[in-house]
C-alpha cells in the first residue's frame, strides 16, 4: 500500500510541482532544524478551515480525515521557515479578518460566516497571485487552501469515500465511461 509521503510526491509530479512545497514532496520532505510548534486549539483552528472549503455532506469532510494535523506536519517538516512563519502569521491574519468581517473570530462564527470569509480570502489570494512576480511569497490563503486539498484527497477517507477507489488496480483502461455525477478516480 501506498504511504502518504509517496503518494504526496505523486500528487505533485500530477499538478506539475504547482504545490507550495513541491520540491520539498519530491526530495522527501527533509524535517528542518527549525520547526514551528503548533497547538492543540491551532489544529481545531485549521480543520475548522479545512472543513469550511471541503465540508462534510454525503461524503465526509476534512475534519474527518485530520487536514488540521496535516497541515500542521507538512509546515513543520516541508516548508522553508519563511514559508512557515508566512503560514503562521496567516493564522492570525485570518482570524483578525474574521474579526473585521464579522465581529467574531472565526471559530466564533456560524459556517455561512466562515464561508463567506473564505470566499473573500480566496479572491483576495487570486489577486495577490496575478500581481505577484515569482519571487514573491505565497498568500497564506493559498497554502491553507492547497495543503487542505492535498491533504483530504491524499487521506484515506478521501481517497477511499470522496472518490472511487480500487485497492489493486487491473489493466489501463484509458476511457472508462462516465456518467455525469461520478466521483473521481483515486486510482487508475
Amino acid at each position: 500500500m501506498m504511504n502518504r509521503r509517496e503518494a504526496l510526491s505523486r500528487v505533485a509530479i500530477i499538478m506539475g510541482g504547482t504545490v507550495l512545497g513541491a520540491e520539498a514532496f519530491l526530495s522527501g520532505c527533509k524535517t528542518n532544524t527549525k520547526g514551528v510548534t503548533f497547538s492543540k486549539d491551532d489544529v481545531a483552528f485549521l480543520n475548522e478551515v479545512a472543513e469550511t472549503i471541503i465540508p462534510a455532506t454525503a461524503t465526509p469532510g476534512a475534519k474527518e480525515a485530520k487536514v488540521g494535523e496535516f497541515m500542521t506536519v507538512m509546515v513543520n517538516d516541508c516548508y522553508e521557515e519563511k514559508d512557515q512563519a508566512i503560514f503562521m502569521e496567516g493564522m492570525k491574519k485570518l482570524d483578525e479578518a474574521s474579526k473585521k468581517l464579522n465581529s467574531k473570530t472565526f471559530m466564533e462564527s456560524t459556517p455561512e460566516q466562515r464561508n463567506a470569509l473564505l470566499v473573500a480570502l480566496d479572491k483576495e489570494a487570486k489577486e495577490h497571485q496575478k500581481a505577484a512576480k515569482p519571487e514573491d511569497p505565497k498568500h497564506y490563503f493559498t497554502m491553507m487552501k492547497q495543503l487542505t486539498l492535498s491533504g483530504f484527497f491524499t487521506s484515506e477517507v478521501g481517497a477511499t469515500k470522496a472518490l472511487r477507489y480500487v485497492a489493486v488496480p487491473g489493466k489501463f483502461v484509458g476511457s472508462s465511461p462516465y456518467k455525469k455525477g461520478d466521483k473521481a478516480w483515486a486510482t487508475s
